[in-house]
């Protein structure tokens, strides 16, 4: 008897091999002689493929060039499908071991910080006393940019709350409450209302009013307000480089949860840029066409401008609002862009030539 598992097996049932044949047999699983036969049907098909390209080559010798002409494009057919072939084969194999793939983890994980955190933290080492009881509502996205052509949803995102939440509590000088998902609090509340818990309604006692509420909204994602690039390519080889500068913006309320008075208005905006650096040849060597691209993008992230613009917004309420102490070097950067096209406008409204 042979003492190959998979030869013994062809000739012979599972029961009449010997102990290691019949252990081999039982351990292997249907995928395993799957993908055995499909890997040698793949190098009898590759040898194949070879050996069909080898007798073109030697014909083409004796005939005239357009039929030479016609084998090379033949060869090229082959080529690719011999191509395709394997990729099909390596394709069909699922990577890892059978604990599954090992992830690939290459940065850490770190604080998630603007430029403007630092301010906010200089904020707690300010004394102050009597700090006051701040609820943050709905910040939505009300710039109506939404990606429906590629099904990306929203260009910006929907969690602007939540970072005006965690700049208040970097300033270490505002007392949080929880207005903006009340679910589950009111849901314990209710549970224990039912004596579902063990806790009365008694024990939840007065719950903390707020002295202001925070609103407000994602107002502005304009595109393209500035886009340049150079280029040059000669003979099908060349290298360029583009530019572009978009913008977001917010507008951030406080009220009065007293009398429900707007106390305070920020009113920000930030640019952001980003730029693209490209190489490329395209050339025809004999009667192949060969393309081949390089490049480099850096983009300042989109959404981390809005978290830079949320947390300004803030420093100017501890500071401008509550009156706080402000950094020089926090100073909110004024520009007057806009002061100027007032010179250059017309009382009805055309501009000067």
């Amino acid at each position: 008897m042979s003492s190959n598992p998979l030869a013994a097996s062809a000739g012979s049932s599972a029961a009449t091999l010997s102990p290691h044949a019949r252990f081999a047999v039982r351990h292997k699983s249907p995928a395993f002689f799957s993908k055995a036969i499909a890997e040698r049907a793949a190098k009898i098909r590759n040898k194949f493929l070879i050996l069909s390209l080898h007798a073109e080559e030697m014909r083409s010798d004796a005939l005239p060039n357009s039929k030479v002409q016609e084998m090379s494009t033949f060869r090229c057919l082959m080529l690719s499908l011999l191509s395709a072939t394997m990729l099909a084969g390596c394709a069909g194999v699922a990577p890892g071991d059978a604990t599954g793939v090992k992830p690939l983890v290459v940065y850490p994980v770190t604080s998630n910080d603007t430029p403007y955190s630092q301010c906010l933290r200089r904020l707690q080492t300010v004394p102050a006393s009597n700090l006051p009881v701040f609820a943050v509502g709905e910040i939505a996205d009300k710039t109506g940019q939404i990606a429906y052509y590629d099904k990306a949803g929203n260009n910006l995102t929907q969690g602007a709350a939540e970072m005006v939440m965690s700049a208040l509590y970097k300033t270490g000088k505002a007392n949080l409450v929880e207005r903006y998902d009340l679910r589950l609090p009111l849901a314990e509340v209710k549970l224990a209302e039912q004596n579902r818990l063990n806790r009365s309604v008694e024990a939840f006692g007065k719950l903390p009013a707020s002295d202001f509420i925070l609103v407000g909204a994602l107002t502005e994602l304009n595109y393209n307000i500035v886009t340049g690039g150079v280029g040059l390519r000669i003979a099908g080889i060349g290298a360029g480089t583009r530019m572009a500068v978009v913008n977001v913006a917010m507008d951030l309320r406080v009220v009065n949860a007293r009398n429900f008075s707007v106390a305070y208005v920020s009113s920000l905006q930030k640019q952001i840029y980003g730029y693209e650096v490209q190489a490329d040849v395209f050339r025809f060597f004999d009667q192949t066409y060969v393309e081949l691209e390089a490049g480099h993008v850096r983009n300042e992230p989109l959404q981390l401008g809005v978290r830079s613009v949320a947390e300004m917004a803030v420093y100017q309420i501890m500071t401008d609002f509550l009156r706080l102490p402000r950094d020089p070097r926090c100073a909110l950067v004024e520009n007057d862009h806009m002061s100027s096209y007032l010179e250059q406008l017309k009382p009805n409204g055309e501009t000067k030539q």
